[in-house]
C-alpha cells in the first residue's frame, strides 16, 4: 500500500477522485428544463422563536456507559455525543456529551435566586448573584471537556461508544482568579472545594494554583446561556482536568489549607500518586471520527481521513495518521489554529487502494508529550494486554479503525 500523503490537485486532474462513484463538474440543467422542487418549511412559531435543524439531519446522542440507562430510578447516569458526525471543533449544546453526578436529577434553579458564596481562607468572604457575576470583566474561551470513562473498548462498536463522552463548546464568563482576589486570599490558601446545588451536592478539591491560572466561573456556553444539564446558570470551567472537576450548578466555593476528600472523589482518585496524578490532567488523545467503526467505504480512492485531538496539556502542536496498522506515520493538518485545552480538527489525504488495513492517529501537545500506543499503556501499568485489558487512572491511548476490503470500518481492538 502506498502511505505517501497524496497530492490533492493530482487527484482531481488525474479523475482518481472519481472512483467510488463520485463526479465532479457535472453540467446544469438547461433553462426551462423539467426539474423537481423541493418541500417548503412551514414557518411556525418553532421555527422563529428558538430554530430548529433539518429534518434530513439525524446526529443524536446515546445513553452511554458506568451503568444501566435509565437505572432503577428512571435516570440516565451518561450521555455520549455522536462524534462520527461532528464537523469543525464546536459541539453544539445541544449534543454536548452530559455525565450526572452519580445520577442525581437536574436541578431546576432559579437564576434571579441563585447565589455563589465564596468562604474559607479569605480576607471578605462574598456571595455573588448572577447580576453581580455578568457586571465583572469577562472573558470567552474554547475548551473540551471530557469523562475519566471515555476510553478504548473490545465491546464498542463506534467512536460515539469509544470516545463520545468528550465535547468542546465556547464558554463565557468571569475568571475564577477575579473573583479570589475580590475576596483576597489568605496565607495557608492552597486548595479550594467546588460544589454545586444537586441532590448528592457533588463537590471536588481542586489546588488553589489552578484556580488563580484559568478557572472559568462560566454563565454562557456557545453564544446563549448553559443549559441545565451542563450546569445553568453556572458552571465552573477547569481547563484540562478530568470532567468530574468542571463543577455543575455551581453555588459554593470553599478556600481551604488542605486536600478534602469529597463526595466527587471518592473512588475517583487514589491515593497511590502514579495514580492520582493522572486524574487530573486530560493525557494528549486523538481519535479518527472519519472513517470510524460503524461507517462504509463506497470503494477505493481519494478520501479525507478526518479527527478530533486535544490535551489538557495545552494546545495540539502535532498530529500524525497511520494507514498501514502504525508502521508509517504521516503528518496531518490541523484545521486553523489549535487552542489550549480544546479540541483541535484534523484531516490527511489519503487514496486507499481497496485492501485490508488499519488507521491509527496519534498526537503530540506543546508541553511535548504524545499519544502512547495501547501496548505502551499496558508496559506502564504492567498489566497484560488482553481481553481483559483495563487500567486505572486515565486512558489516552491510540484507537485502531480496520477497513475490509468491502470499505466496511470496524474496531481494531474487537
Amino acid at each position: 500500500m502506498d502511505s505517501k500523503r497524496p497530492d490533492r490537485r493530482g487527484f482531481l486532474k488525474s479523475g482518481a477522485a472519481l472512483a467510488g462513484g463520485f463526479t465532479f463538474g457535472a453540467a446544469a440543467p438547461a433553462i426551462g428544463q423539467e426539474h423537481h422542487s423541493p418541500q417548503m418549511i412551514k414557518e411556525g412559531k418553532d421555527q422563529i422563536a428558538y430554530g430548529e435543524r433539518s429534518s434530513h439531519v439525524t446526529s443524536v446522542r446515546i445513553a452511554h456507559g458506568g451503568r444501566p440507562s435509565p437505572d432503577n430510578w428512571g435516570l440516565t447516569f451518561h450521555v455520549a455525543a455522536p462524534l462520527q458526525d461532528s464537523v469543525g471543533v464546536i459541539t453544539p449544546s445541544s449534543l454536548h456529551y452530559m455525565g450526572t453526578t452519580r445520577g442525581a436529577f437536574l436541578p431546576d434553579v432559579d437564576p434571579k435566586e441563585h447565589r455563589l458564596m465564596i468562604h474559607g481562607l479569605v480576607d471578605r468572604p462574598l456571595t455573588f448573584t448572577m447580576d453581580d457575576l455578568k457586571r465583572l470583566p469577562s472573558v470567552t474561551r474554547l475548551h473540551f471537556i471530557e469523562c475519566a470513562g471515555n476510553r478504548s473498548s473490545r465491546r464498542a462498536k463506534n467512536v460515539q461508544e469509544t470516545h463520545g463522552m468528550t465535547s468542546c463548546a465556547e464558554w463565557t464568563g468571569v475568571l475564577l482568579s477575579t473573583l479570589l482576589k475580590e475576596c483576597g486570599l489568605k496565607s495557608g490558601a492552597s486548595w479550594f472545594v467546588a460544589e454545586g446545588s444537586e441532590e448528592v451536592k457533588g463537590a471536588s478539591s481542586m489546588p488553589i494554583a489552578k484556580a488563580m491560572e484559568d478557572c472559568i466561573v462560566a454563565y454562557g456556553m456557545n453564544g446563549e446561556a448553559v443549559r441545565p444539564q451542563n450546569g445553568f446558570p453556572l458552571r465552573l470551567m477547569v481547563p484540562g482536568f478530568e470532567g468530574i472537576f468542571h463543577t455543575k450548578w455551581l453555588r459554593r466555593i470553599k478556600v481551604v489549607d488542605r486536600y478534602y476528600m469529597n463526595y466527587n472523589d471518592f473512588g475517583h482518585l487514589d491515593r497511590d500518586p502514579k495514580v492520582a496524578a493522572l486524574d487530573y490532567q486530560i493525557g494528549p488523545k486523538s481519535v479518527l471520527t472519519f472513517p470510524s467503526a460503524g461507517q462504509q467505504l463506497p470503494g477505493k480512492g481519494f478520501y479525507e481521513i478526518s479527527g478530533l485531538a486535544w490535551s489538557g496539556g495545552g494546545a495540539i502542536k502535532l498530529v500524525e495518521v497511520s494507514t498501514d496498522g502504525g508502521k508509517r506515520w504521516n503528518k496531518a493538518e490541523i484545521k486553523g489554529t489549535a487552542q489550549r485545552m480544546a479540541h483541535a480538527r484534523f484531516g490527511y489525504t489519503w487514496n486507499w487502494d481497496g485492501q485490508d488495513t488499519e488507521l491509527q492517529s496519534r498526537c503530540t501537545d506543546e508541553l511535548g508529550q504524545v499519544q502512547p500506543s495501547r501496548a505502551q499503556i499496558a508496559k506502564y501499568w504492567n498489566k497484560p494486554f488482553d481481553a481483559t485489558f483495563s487500567v486505572p487512572g486515565l486512558d489516552n491511548s491510540i484507537q485502531p479503525w480496520r477497513i475490509a476490503s468491502d470499505g466496511s470500518v470496524t474496531n481494531g481492538f474487537a
